[in-house]
């Protein structure tokens, strides 16, 4: 699978530990930083949530790991974008059974919330769920899509 990471100022550090710890655990994911080094205060989530959300909708990632200080803007802005379907998940059950219920495509952390070692479990619940692709699932997932393409 083609993993994305971005991360603002605030989540940086977080993103670059959970991109290096999945490196070397060797699951055989593509990774891919698209950037936010914590280097600069003005990394604004909108800028990375976007970028992640354009790269999932492309088909440039399968799914995307967003980190910001909350989790909350990151996951807003990346929802903005059509396709992606993103959720601020600080438990292993939301991170696996948004992928199996909602087809989540992008987990978004909050490194202010979350400490290293329960993203990291988030982080692999996510990676390993699939969609279940069950009638009821299906149902509410064509429901969800039908709301996104009749926004205005």
């Amino acid at each position: 699978m083609r993993v994305a990471f971005a991360a603002d100022h605030a989540g940086a550090a977080m993103k670059d530990e959970l991109r290096a710890r999945l490196a070397q655990a060797d699951l055989g994911h593509e990774l891919v930083d698209l950037g936010g080094d914590g280097s600069d205060p003005n990394d604004d989530y909108p800028d990375f949530a976007r970028a992640i959300a354009v790269a999932v909708r492309d088909g440039e990632a399968d799914r995307g790991i967003l980190i910001c200080g909350s989790g909350v803007g990151a996951s807003i802005a990346a929802n903005k974008v059509r396709g992606v379907r993103s959720a601020v998940c600080h438990d292993t059950y939301s991170a696996r059974q948004g992928v199996e219920h909602d087809d989540m495509n992008v987990l978004t952390l909050g490194s202010r919330v979350i400490g290293p070692e329960p993203a990291w479990e988030c982080c692999l619940a996510f990676l390993a769920a699939e969609f279940s692709g069950e009638e009821r699932h299906r149902r509410r997932l064509d429901k969800v899509l039908a709301i996104e393409a009749a926004r205005d």
